[in-house]
């Protein structure tokens, strides 16, 4: 994209409000020329998907600054930091990811998922971190910081999020996240929280930073929020919600899709809500996993029925409201499929002992980057074991080398809808489990049975809609 263009159009929508309308109209249409028209790479479908959350985005943080909902600050630092410096071309990231590309042979995946602690002081029924607030699993404040100079010097990557536990307990040696923020300031950082540690004062710390944005995860409305996550979580969340609009700092909502709250996902009350009444930019999507504590609640797994319906409404939501939502399985067309593994496009993931996972759902390592430092060695070389090297040759059979006519995108995920091809292509004899929840899976033949059987039925219920709608109808046009 023309970055001259797209940083000087954003920042005259943020500061001159006679001038916004037209000017988002451009970039508007400016995202579809460059993504629908002129990049053939993908099915037309898939481009049809990618302008759409792109310009729900934009549309959604156009609405917000004309409500005051993002200061003008704070947006030209998200310009700076995010739309300039993560979206668009970038000199030195390029330099960078040719030489990374040169040494390895493979590109650097475009960012990393960091959880510096596992201590949260919520106890959510099935929380894939299996996270406490006695948990002691806490990163060295040097560690971080290593880690993040390697993905900015080395991987040439300007974005990162920030998971745990609660990232806003995080701290060693008197120093916290906003140290890190502050130091790499021409970084951008998502990061998800479960909100009710944002008093004004945090708030007011990220609007003068800038560089950061908070997805704040629900489970619904306060009923289904309380009930998972404990009496009273769901209105120090709508308290946040107002610290982070009265400081004018953009932010999202995470939400964990169950066989509970199904229902309130497929309506249009849950999205307006937190969309139109909250001031939310972005929603991230994710369908429960049963890893963690949530390896004992299978039952609480979306049905395949209910994924597909909850798709449908995905692509409504895009099309018809322009909301900015995204589903970690059911947008796998966004990213052209499985994001995990280090991937260029994707990312790796650091938890808090220093694993190297493939994924925050793939809860099984090799590596770790205390031992790489210990040894002298850089966190890339734990991208290049056997078992991420297989997940990423499993990526590009699947679709990556070929998007023009990839495999069924409505079942992006390695583990949750390929569980078979995971446990005999992917996983090798030397990866280790997370934690014992992961161990008891891989010994478990009814968690195998139920993944793999969840996985025929999706299939079944998915192959002709991805071949009818995204295959067919790209061939026809």
């Amino acid at each position: 994209m023309n970055g001259a263009f797209v940083t000087s159009a954003l920042t005259s929508i943020a500061n001159h409000s006679r001038l916004r309308h037209m000017l988002a109209r451009r970039v508007d249409d400016y995202i579809y020329q460059k993504i629908v028209d002129e990049d053939k790479r993908d099915l037309v479908s898939v481009r049809l998907r990618k302008y759409q959350f792109l310009s729900g985005l934009l549309a959604r943080v156009r609405r917000n600054i004309e409500r005051g909902y993002v200061s003008k600050q704070v947006m030209k630092r998200v310009i700076d930091a995010f739309v300039g410096n993560c979206l668009l071309p970038n000199p030195e990231r390029t330099r960078a990811m040719e030489a990374f590309h040169r040494q390895r042979g493979e590109y650097p995946p475009t960012f990393i998922v960091l959880s510096p602690t596992q201590r949260c002081n919520l106890n959510c029924a099935g929380c894939y971190a299996a996270s406490t607030s006695h948990t002691p699993a806490t990163l060295k404040y040097g560690v971080v910081e290593r880690v993040l100079n390697e993905v900015h010097d080395s991987f040439g990557s300007r974005f990162a999020t920030i998971s745990g536990g609660e990232p806003f307990l995080y701290g060693d040696g008197g120093r916290t996240l906003f140290d890190i923020f502050a130091k790499f300031s021409d970084m951008f950082f998502l990061v998800y929280t479960n909100g009710t540690l944002i008093e004004r004062e945090i708030a007011e710390g990220l609007a003068e930073l800038g560089n950061v944005t908070p997805a704040i995860s629900v489970e619904g409305f306060e009923k289904e929020t309380d009930a998972r996550r404990g009496k009273g979580v769901f209105k120090k969340i709508i308290a946040a919600c107002e610290h982070l609009r009265q400081a004018g700092v953009p932010f999202g909502i995470s939400v964990t899709a169950t066989a509970h709250n199904t229902d309130l996902l497929l309506g249009d009350e849950f999205y307006r809500f937190f969309f139109e009444e909250q001031g939310a930019v972005y929603m991230w999507q994710f369908q429960f996993m049963p890893i963690g504590r949530g390896k004992d609640s299978l039952a609480l797994m979306v049905t395949p029925e209910q994924r597909l319906r909850l798709f449908r409404k995905w692509e409504q939501l895009l099309a018809e409201k322009k909301y900015p939502v995204a589903d970690f399985w059911n947008s796998g067309t966004l990213s052209r499929g499985c994001i995990a593994y280090g991937r260029s496009g994707g990312y790796v993931y650091v938890d808090w002992n220093g694993n190297i996972l493939p994924c925050v759902f793939v809860p099984y390592y090799v590596d770790n980057v205390h031992r790489l430092f210990e040894q002298g060695r850089p966190l890339a070389d734990g991208l290049f074991s056997n078992f991420m090297k297989n997940g990423r040759r499993w990526q590009m059979e699947y679709g990556l080398s070929h998007p023009a006519c990839p495999g069924n995108w409505l079942m992006p995920c390695s583990i949750r809808d390929h569980y078979g091809a995971f446990r005999d292509t992917v996983l090798t004899e030397e990866v280790r489990p997370e934690n014992d929840s992961a161990r008891e899976a891989l010994a478990s033949p009814e968690y195998r049975d139920v993944l793999e059987n969840y996985d025929k039925e999706l299939d079944r219920l998915t192959s002709q809609v991805w071949e009818r709608e995204y295959t067919q109808a790209s061939l026809a046009m």
